[in-house]
């Protein structure tokens, strides 16, 4: 299976010479990351040219802060888990000094991305496939419904949670948000709880939205300290013979 993938890595390189091809060995998988403006093109020469011929998965992806710590300390990990740290929005960007996080700076082209997980049935392989957009302020790529029919939810989930745009899709709007959603809530400058919240008015004897209510709980990391469970066994028995 390594020389299939390695084989193929080696002809996407001949197909599309200016594509990028990432061949991970070790992982064994093989990534294509091609230009915003090629997507269509690439993508229906490895239909029918590499017979992938299965669309499994579609996804977006929100690379701001991507590699920066989520806290600063020297006693736990500075790796965070979580957007719930203190600042002035309650998410995770937003966040300047001392959290030592660079705010959202626009245009980047490489913020907002789109990842696709092909399958050829034929050959027994799979292909990630990845695509930047160039803008950040309006992220959009061409939607590839008219080359899987199976990415129409996929792409309207990826509009819906991230704001990126399919252009071409049949019909682009919203699957998992309530009508009237404001933002996308797998940014990652959307706010942690929110901007409104959702009851039942018994005076006007209908749902109504609020601002939101929810008071914010901050997430700390918690240091590990040294525990006598998981000591050497031997040397425990010894403390204690000497205790």
């Amino acid at each position: 299976m390594a020389d299939a993938h390695k084989a193929l890595a080696d002809s996407l390189r001949e197909s599309f010479p200016e594509a990028q091809v990432d061949y991970r060995e070790r992982l064994g998988e093989t990534v294509l990351e091609v230009h915003q403006d090629a997507l269509f093109a690439t993508m229906k020469t490895l239909r029918d040219t590499f017979r992938f011929e299965q669309l499994t998965d579609l996804c977006g992806v929100d690379y701001a802060a991507w590699g920066q710590d989520e806290w600063i300390t020297e006693q736990a990990s500075g790796a965070g888990f979580s957007r719930g740290v203190r600042g002035n929005t309650f998410a995770r960007l937003g966040l300047t000094g001392i959290y030592g996080l660079d705010p959202v700076t626009s245009n980047t082209g490489r913020r907002f991305a789109v990842v696709y997980h092909l399958l050829s049935v034929s050959r027994n392989l799979r292909l990630r496939v990845r695509i930047y957009c160039t803008d950040d302020d309006f992220p959009m790529v061409d939607s590839v419904v008219g080359i899987w029919a199976g990415a129409n939810w996929f792409e309207r989930e990826a509009f819906d949670l991230y704001g990126i745009v399919f252009d071409g899709h049949p019909d682009l709007r919203r699957i998992l948000t309530d009508y009237g959603f404001v933002g996308h809530p797998f940014r990652k400058d959307f706010p942690l709880i929110g901007n409104v919240e959702v009851r039942y008015n018994e005076e006007k004897g209908r749902v109504v939205y609020q601002p939101v209510t929810i008071e914010p709980r901050v997430l700390v990391p918690r240091v590990i300290r040294d525990d006598n469970r998981y000591a050497d066994p031997d040397a425990a028995e010894e403390s204690a013979s000497n205790g």
